[in-house]
């Protein structure tokens, strides 16, 4: 068994959409990145490059690199979960938090649950999505921008 923890963060801005999970949320502003800037499943790629004990998805996916400027973290997740592969592990569980004051996603965890599992190909019960407010504190708290958390645990394919 192998156990990784990811962690990301991204700025509110104007212009742009809103992805979590690899959802679309309705809100007036987006997160700024190079990519979409789907904290949440860079969260959950970089706890599964940490169990694997390969680097994080910067080091793999930089923004100095033009051909992943406005990729979907979908795509990246897919990529990390081949790696993942590669290796001959496979993924138990993830669970995750997703930290922000709004918009409210309660009513989109479901679906971003079932995308996840389905870009991962892991059963819907092996992910799992919560989101909480930071109670008006930090960044988030000052909806600044989103956070994310995720912990994932693989376990060695049998041969």
């Amino acid at each position: 068994m192998r156990i990784g923890f990811g962690y990301d963060s991204h700025r509110f801005v104007e212009g742009r959409r809103l992805i979590l999970g690899g959802v679309e949320i309705p809100s007036d502003r987006g997160l700024l990145g190079h990519s979409d800037a789907d904290v949440l499943l860079h969260a959950i790629g970089d706890a599964i490059l940490g169990a694997i004990g390969d680097g994080d998805i910067g080091r793999h996916f930089p923004d100095t690199d033009a051909t992943y400027r406005d990729i979907s973290s979908r795509v990246i997740l897919i990529r990390i979960k081949e790696m993942m592969k590669e290796r001959g592990l496979s993924i138990q569980n993830i669970d995750s938090t997703i930290v922000l004051e709004r918009p409210r996603v309660a009513r989109f965890i479901g679906e971003m649950m079932k995308t996840i599992a389905g870009d991962l190909e892991i059963d819907e019960g092996s992910v799992n999505v919560k989101a909480t407010t930071n109670e008006g504190m930090g960044f988030t708290g000052r909806s600044e921008g989103i956070a994310a958390f995720a912990v994932v645990l693989l376990q060695q394919n049998r041969k």
